[in-house]
């Protein structure tokens, strides 16, 4: 199949419709799962009798699976076929969730979030490719962005929802409530969305061993390093083979004749700049929301509920400026976009660095919450187009599996240091302790965002061209002037 019949929506309207309807609840779905326990920390871990490092691994199994699994999750569907797969993957995401509202302990809690992220691995990637598919190329950029913006809102809305469910009821129902979406999204799916394949139909697995036991090793002894000490051999070692299988997997995709990550992918700028901005960006806000959510209760005083509702003017803020942003971006393109939202990202975190103390006033937060909400906003909405118009059409399944799984790789690594500087230098033991270590990690989010900011500058103004593959011998994309 040619690149321009990949491209070609070949749906009437009516299946448009569903397939943008099954395509946004599932996102949704699996997108909330990444921040929705965040507020039912304390609960969990009062239930659970829970640690520090069974809290990171609730958040970080669920991640880590996603982010590792996400590239083979897109090339599953190019095999097998992307609704087929889609569907496969929300079945086993609602089987998790239900999963994780039975378990007994942490252990299995864990074990059931990482079964939830491989579920989720194949929701996002494909329903990108799907939708995108489906719609008719003029009125991509609009679908795109609102793809975008439903994914921004399912992240910043984890820890109201989380904070509403535990308050009205126990943090089991924010897995339970998953449950009944899985079971209408399967059978929508089966027999409202049209299949489709990828021109790839070999599976890389070695590569996805390679990459997955990496990424395994770099967070297992980050978030072992503060309890057992930097230079401890269950530290260290578990750093160092990470590294090193990191490397193998780069040296090994290059010589692959079909990777699941060309590397000849990376020589496109744009590609590059977006993909590692996001990571920065993923590790900065997400390791600080990781904290912030326990700094309303423990410190503050809020109830779950409590400090879902003052996050509001962060978590609401994709609403408000996603009807605005799209058409902006439509004009003006969307790299200043995604600099200005990454730049206020920082901002925000900043804000909050200066300000948190025992007994700050909910009033002098206000602004924070805002700037960080803006910032998320503006870099949410506009990065799945920018995305898809960055590549050739054969590769935007890939593209949208490896930028997806780098923005994951950085909330899991984000949790994982920002923890370990709280850690570091602070506590549970009180409000105070807990300040004492949530200002130095802040700041290392703060640091985040901005290098992010600076790395999203590095998208060529103008017109860009996607690399060329030697390997598919394809032609290159034009990017519209002003992205």
């Amino acid at each position: 199949m040619s690149q321009q019949q990949q491209a070609r929506p070949a749906t009437g309207s009516r299946t448009v419709l569903w397939t943008f309807l099954a395509s946004s609840f599932a996102l949704f779905m699996a997108s909330l799962d990444n921040l929705v326990v965040t507020t039912a920390l304390p609960s969990i871990r009062d239930d659970l009798d829970a640690g520090i490092s069974e809290l990171e691994w609730t958040v970080n199994a669920y991640t880590l699976s996603f982010a590792v699994l996400l590239m083979l999750g897109a090339a599953l569907g190019d095999r097998f076929g992307r609704r087929r797969v889609f569907a496969f993957g929300i079945g086993i995401f609602t089987v998790a969730s239900a999963l994780a509202a039975i378990a007994p302990n942490s252990e299995t809690l864990i074990a059931a979030r990482a079964i939830q992220g491989a579920g989720a691995a194949a929701i996002l990637p494909i329903s990108l490719t799907i939708l995108t598919r489906a719609v008719a190329p003029e009125k991509r950029p609009m679908a795109l962005g609102l793809w975008g913006g439903i994914n921004g809102l399912a992240v910043a809305l984890g820890p109201l929802v989380g904070g509403a469910v535990v308050e009205g009821g126990s943090w089991q129902w924010i897995f339970w409530l998953n449950v009944p979406l899985g079971l209408i999204l399967v059978p929508l799916t089966l027999t409202k969305v049209d299949e489709s394949h990828g021109p790839n139909s070999r599976l890389d697995l070695i590569g996805t061993i390679l990459v997955s036991l990496g990424m395994l090793g770099l967070v297992f002894g980050l978030v072992r390093g503060e309890s057992h000490g930097w230079s401890s051999t269950g530290v260290v070692a578990p750093i160092a083979a990470g590294a090193v299988l990191i490397a193998a997997f780069v040296a090994y995709e290059r010589r692959a004749a079909q990777p699941m990550l060309p590397m000849t992918m990376f020589r496109n700028r744009a590609f590059t700049a977006l993909t590692f901005s996001g990571l920065l960006m993923f590790a900065g806000v997400f390791g600080s929301i990781f904290l912030l959510t326990q700094y309303f209760q423990g410190v503050q005083g809020y109830s779950p509920l409590g400090a879902g509702l003052r996050i509001l003017p962060w978590t609401m803020m994709p609403v408000i400026i996603a009807p605005l942003a799209g058409p902006l971006a439509a004009r003006i393109g969307g790299r200043p976009l995604v600099v200005a939202g990454l730049a206020l990202s920082a901002a925000g975190l900043a804000w909050f660095a200066l300000t948190a103390s025992p007994d700050v006033t909910y009033a002098e937060q206000i602004p924070a919450l805002i700037l960080s909400g803006l910032g998320m906003s503006l870099y949410f909405i506009p990065t799945a187009s920018l995305l898809m118009s960055v590549v050739r059409a054969d590769q935007q399944g890939v593209a949208s599996g490896a930028n997806n799984a780098m923005r994951e790789l950085g909330g899991v690594l984000g949790v994982a240091v920002l923890a370990s500087v709280f850690t570091a230098n602070g506590g549970f033991t009180s409000s105070q302790q807990f300040v004492d270590g949530l200002i130095p990690a802040l700041w290392v989010g703060v640091g985040l965002a901005g290098i992010g900011s600076v790395t999203a500058a590095l998208i060529p103004r103008g017109r860009t061209e996607a690399a060329p593959d030697s390997a598919m011998g394809a032609p290159v994309q034009k990017v519209p002037a002003g992205v």
